[in-house]
């Protein structure tokens, strides 16, 4: 039976576990988790809806611990709760192969949402996690079928809220009203370095309440009673999202180091855990106590929450019943499998125009819209300019939950973030625009969309000094090549439209990782392929695109609309008598997947000379020219000009790559 000395028992339990595994690991994060396990305990056992038994259950409230360094409140509650976590796991806590690591990881830890770690990634993940939920629930749930209404549990600290992207994103829900957001602003006043008065004084509530928040203040996060109250207003509240402010004192229980510094990111010390013991009435000398009472406590609440699910599953079949055929489309989308015979609504394009790869990309995408209910995204602002809006379907909104064409407006760094949380419904297909030299705003979340392997789609266009005359600041030198070291991120450059198209069949297909296609805004020949190679050897990350009568004297590679060059190259060296094979490379990334042999086929060892072109930095190709100085590339800046006359002050003409390529050719024959 629940008492209100059994509730204290299991909530200091939670604090002196924290301390413990955090001691043994002797490293890491107890002060939060000690002043948080309230809230923690009110979550499991009072509020969210979960089953320990399936992590995975559709309709499962979503819990995001967005200051991730608190993650021993976390791996505490699930493994109390039934999750398949043990005892053993919560001992290994930050050890080699353990999945309790350091900072909250999805795919590696039960009931695990997302990867949180960097402060304000987790804010704005779960933006996009009530983003997708209001999506799918006004295209499935139906009258007395209210088959998706989950929530979203988030815990942010105060160093999540001097982020930029927590402002970027906060505003976002504001003006979307995602009344599904539940967070809670643990204010205690603390960080590394010491006081938050040193960079941080401003009123959290009254600025969330400027973004369009529901706001409560909570003084005293150890009032148990207050904090229930508080958060059933936030769930009567639908039409904003919520904050409820909770004071907390960091290393509670800690006789020596509460509402300090150190108790933040530091272990207590082997005599300072034992005193936490004895404040809470534990065994000094015994270390990871689990009081039987409260480890039933904690099941039995894990076990009430799994009803949820059996209760959903009826409700479900029902559904089914009544509504054959949205059931039917949402069990395809969730399965993974896509549209039968959804390649042939691809668009091709005949050559004898110029079309920019932004362009055919818009045309493509809104191909695809018309089969692809979960395919929904928008642009930071930039949708005119990146041909990313979907034309047959309306804005998502406040008033249409519907909607598919999203509005990021000028926030890169929150749009990436949003599309994580998006992609982590299992449902949604997520697409995000903006110019590539603006993807230096978004690396975190791209990087912790490698790091999961889920798949937002990002297109980036305007992708070099081709772009013209807006000049240096907006012309992309080193982001290729900064975007292709990322591991699990597949960078797709396609050669003209045609490719475009097949890159965005692969983007739909892939099943791990981010997939960013990097797109002109200038207008590039399309390339004729009943002449040259189909594209739809895009897949494979490189193919011969047109190759020599004989062996070739020497290999031309190039992505982007510099194959367009190394064609014509082509047929100037071939009047001189020079075999020259020509490979269009869009993607590194799939290249370097292939098996060996394929690989060896593009390029022969015993096909030494080769020349990359590459309107960006040159750093990488020396992998597959084999030849220092082997490339035309950039190494500095760009500037402002027309993008035609730019491209052949860098460089970038046919004429250039045929002087280039016959001087390495007479440099190897001397060689």
């Amino acid at each position: 039976m629940e008492t209100k000395n059994l509730i204290q028992k299991s909530i200091d339990t939670v604090r002196v576990l924290s301390a413990d595994a955090v001691q043994k690991a002797n490293s890491g994060h107890p002060g939060t988790p000690m002043a948080l396990a309230p809230l923690g305990h009110v979550l499991w056992s009072k509020v969210m809806k979960y089953n320990p038994r399936n992590p995975e259950w559709p309709n499962r409230d979503r819990f995001v611990l967005s200051c991730g360094h608190a993650c021993m409140l976390q791996y505490s509650y699930l493994y109390l709760t039934g999750y398949g976590i043990s005892l053993e796991d919560i001992k290994n806590f930050r050890q080699l192969h353990s999945i309790t690591a350091g900072h909250p990881e999805y795919g590696l830890t039960p009931g695990v949402e997302v990867t949180t770690g960097p402060l304000g990634q987790g804010f704005a993940n779960g933006v996009g996690m009530a983003i997708a939920q209001q999506y799918m629930a006004a295209r499935y749930n139906q009258p007395d079928f209210n088959i998706f209404d989950y929530r979203i549990y988030a815990i942010c600290s105060d160093g999540d809220l001097m982020e930029g992207v927590t402002a970027e994103a906060a505003s976002l829900a504001g003006q979307l009203g995602l009344g599904n957001m539940i967070y809670f602003y643990d204010s205690n006043s603390i960080t590394i370095e010491g006081d938050t008065d040193l960079a941080f004084t401003e009123d959290v509530s009254k600025r969330f309440e400027a973004y369009g928040w529901h706001v409560q203040d909570l003084p005293d996060l150890n009032d148990l009673e207050a904090l229930e109250t508080a958060i059933k207003k936030a769930q009567d509240e639908t039409s904003r999202p919520s904050l409820i402010k909770v004071r907390s004192v960091i290393g509670y229980g800690s006789p020596n180091k509460h509402n300090s510094a150190e108790a933040h990111g530091s272990p207590l010390g082997k005599d300072e855990v034992r005193l936490v013991k004895e404040n809470f009435g534990f065994d000094p000398d015994r270390n990871f106590e689990i009081p039987d009472d409260v480890l039933n406590y904690y099941r039995n609440a894990g076990e009430e929450s799994a009803q949820s699910e059996e209760s959903w599953h009826q409700l479900y079949k029902n559904y089914r019943e009544r509504h054959p055929e949205l059931a039917k489309e949402y069990e395809t989308i969730t399965a993974g499998k896509l549209p039968e015979g959804w390649k042939k609504n691809l668009p091709t394009f005949e050559p004898g125009e110029k079309l920019a790869t932004r362009k055919a990309s818009g045309k493509t995408l809104n191909a695809l819209a018309k089969h692809f209910p979960q395919l929904i995204g928008g642009s930071a602002d930039l949708a005119p300019s990146t041909d990313t809006n979907l034309d047959d379907f309306k804005s998502f909104s406040s008033k249409h939950r519907d909607g598919r064409n999203f509005h990021f407006g000028i926030r890169e760094h929150a749009m990436g973030a949003v599309l994580n949380g998006m992609v982590l419904s299992n449902y949604l297909i997520p697409y995000g625009a903006t110019f590539l030299i603006f993807s230096d705003y978004m690396r975190p979340p791209l990087r912790l969309a490698a790091i999961m392997k889920i798949r937002p789609i990002m297109v980036f266009t305007h992708d070099s000094i081709g772009l013209g005359e807006d000049g240096t600041t907006h012309q992309p030198v080193e982001q290729l090549i900064g975007l292709r070291t990322v591991p699990n991120l597949t960078v797709i450059r396609p050669a003209d439209a045609n490719e475009t198209a097949q890159a965005w069949r692969v983007a739909i297909e892939h099943k791990e990782g981010p997939v960013c296609i990097v797109l002109t805004r200038q207008g590039i020949p399309i390339i004729d392929q009943k002449k040259y190679s189909a594209a739809e050897n895009l897949e494979k990350g490189a193919y011969i695109l047109s190759d020599s009568e004989g062996q070739p004297d020497i290999i031309l590679m190039a992505t982007g609309s510099e194959v367009h060059l190394i064609l014509e190259a082509q047929e100037k060296l071939k009047n001189e008598n020079i075999n020259a094979r020509v490979v269009s490379m869009p993607s590194w990334n799939l290249f370097e997947k292939q098996e060996t042999s394929y690989r060896d086929r593009i390029f022969p060892k015993d096909v030494r000379t080769r020349l990359a072109v590459e309107a960006a930095s040159p750093v990488g190709w020396l992998k597959y020219t084999t030849d220092d100085g082997a490339v035309i590339g950039i190494d500095r800046f760009g500037e402002s000009a027309p993008g035609d006359e730019v491209m052949a002050e860098y460089g970038f003409t046919a004429e250039h790559v045929v002087e280039k390529a016959k001087a390495l050719i007479s440099q190897n024959k001397k060689a």
